[in-house]
């Protein structure tokens, strides 16, 4: 006798078959899911290696000495322009989705940005040369990734049935993805820019950013018609016997519910990308990072593992896509294939030159690797765990995840608070950085993809790739707001305490989830049966 769960899954099998054919999308899957999920989880995996593999070596390149090539800029002045490249970077999706949604469709905005990002780090490795090219790299990044980000995001959402429960186990999968890039490119951009140069650093990201580009470019008839010319993709889908119609009530409602949860989003990016401001000054003046003696061999170990880990774990996923595509998609995945050759070869040298290292500092950007580690660990936990009963919904999981990055905070806070009133250095244990990455890990699971994932099942139709941009306008405000609230960790310490600055990114997000729990059963309503 079949369950109602095991009917229900039967029944959302159907339906996600009936849309990928009325959609012209290429049938195969692979762990339940379409083909065309794993195409989009590389070309992400690459532009986010590229995005904060370069972000991890923004900041310490700024305020590193001139006699270490850096250029030697005051911490609040670095932690601004931060500020500014982060906040427009997530504030140009708006533009590129409403771009996308009008003119080009989903697919070519992705070529483009992605082509434009490739330049943008190629500039930027020009730096030495002159400074014009490193403000030239970060204006060209900014304008590619408005294009690119929101509609990558997007076609993720139309592989799916319009209000599929689907796609919240798909957003985990392309969210692992995501924090696979951003795992590798943060462990090899910072190692290579702070232990080699910082221009190879910042090349790097370039290097795989063209791969990226060039893998989606060849699999892209993969996905159909979904992302294609703007109106080849509306004719067909029309067509979709999953899609819903709903009366204008519901679709104001549900609009309302998207900007209430990109509203809030605002609160969980200020206080989680201090990762790359003053989490990463915390890392560099205030951790004790020079090791010896066992705990030099242990952290040797525990490096070479992670450096390892994620690789064994996407190579796989490559290997499981390259025997349901490669002979229909060849190109897709050799270009896919030599990236990883590439990889493992610098992964592999990595590792080595490290054990064969007499002294052991650990580099400064290795802690904001441990963000990503925790994802691409716990990603497939999350997945699975929402495709089953235990499956709070949208609402819930914002609280829950506001609540724990304040957890991961206050665990800072604690851990800077001997450090004295005005100290610019210190030599603090790094188990306080290593506890607030992964509360801060959870608590973006239960944020960030879910996010979304929501965006996809509320947005109608011919409006997912502008609410995508407002939801990634509400996250450059977040990012904004983190650099420039970050730049104030001289101010505040120098009058209060380290202690005190952190703990304030401890209360903001505990009362956003606070508030955003209480909101529940009217967003729920509003939602009209989407889970």
């Amino acid at each position: 006798m079949q369950t109602s769960t095991e009917t229900l899954s039967i029944n959302q099998e159907q339906e996600l078959n009936l849309h990928l054919e009325s959609q012209g999308v290429f049938p195969e899957k692979l762990f339940s899911h379409p083909v065309g999920l794993f195409v989009l989880f590389f070309t992400e995996m690459w532009e986010r290696f590229s995005y904060y593999g370069m972000r991890a070596i923004l900041v310490l390149f700024l305020v590193s000495d001139l006699s270490k090539n850096g250029w030697g800029w005051p911490r609040p002045e670095a932690l601004q322009l931060y500020a500014l490249y982060t906040g427009l970077a997530y504030f140009t999706p708006i533009i590129g989705g409403l771009i996308a949604d009008r003119w080009t469709g989903y697919r070519k905005a992705v070529i483009i940005g992605a082509l434009v990002m490739t330049l943008g780090h190629g500039a930027m490795a020009l730096e030495g040369l002159s400074t014009n090219f490193f403000y030239v790299g970060l204006l060209l990044l900014i304008l590619g990734n408005g294009l690119f980000k929101p509609n990558i995001s997007s076609i993720v959402g139309k592989l799916y049935p319009s209000i599929s429960d689907k796609k919240d186990s798909a957003y985990a999968i392309f969210y692992m993805g995501i924090n696979s890039g951003a795992f590798i490119g943060m462990l090899m951009c910072g190692y290579i820019g702070e232990k080699v140069g910082w221009h190879y650093g910042f090349g790097l990201a370039g290097i795989f950013m063209l791969f990226g580009m060039l893998q989606f470019y060849f699999g892209q008839k993969i996905f159909g018609v979904i992302g294609s010319a703007v109106q080849k993709a509306d004719k067909v889908e029309k067509a979709d016997p999953t899609v819903e119609i709903v009366s204008p009530i519901v679709r104001k409602q549900r609009l309302w519910v998207i900007g209430i949860f990109s509203i809030f989003t605002i609160f969980f990016w200020m206080v989680f990308e201090q990762a790359g401001g003053s989490m990463t000054i915390f890392a560099k003046d205030y951790t004790l990072r020079n090791l010896t003696g066992g705990a030099a061999t242990t952290f040797k170990w525990v490096d070479g593992i992670l450096t390892i880990f994620p690789l064994v774990a996407v190579s796989f996923v490559l290997f499981s896509l390259a025997t349901k595509i490669f002979k229909k998609y060849p190109a897709t995945i050799l270009f896919t294939l030599l990236s990883f050759v590439i990889i493992w070869g610098l992964a592999i040298w990595k590792v080595t030159r490290e054990f064969s290292s007499v002294t052991t500092e650990v580099p400064a950007s290795w802690f904001s690797v441990l963000n990503s580690f925790f994802i691409v660990s716990l990603a497939p936990i999350f997945s699975k765990i929402w495709e089953t009963k235990f499956n709070p919904g949208g609402p819930v999981k914002f609280g829950i995840g506001l609540i724990l990055v304040g957890v991961g905070f206050a665990g800072l806070a604690y851990g800077g608070s001997n450090i004295p009133q005005g100290a610019t250095a210190a030599q603090v244990s790094m188990f306080w950085l290593i506890f607030a990455y992964f509360f801060h890990t959870v608590g973006e699971l239960c944020v960030s993809p879910v996010g979304l994932s929501y965006v996809s099942k509320l947005a109608p139709a011919n409006l997912v790739g502008l609410m995508f941009g407002f939801w990634f306008t509400c996250t450059a405000i977040g990012n904004y707001l983190a650099g420039a609230t970050g730049s104030l960790i001289d101010k505040i310490s120098s009058q209060y305490s380290i202690s005190i600055f952190f703990l304030i990114f401890t209360g903001i997000p505990i009362v956003a989830g606070l508030i955003m729990l209480s909101l529940n059963p009217l967003l729920k309503k509003w939602m009209n049966g989407v889970h």
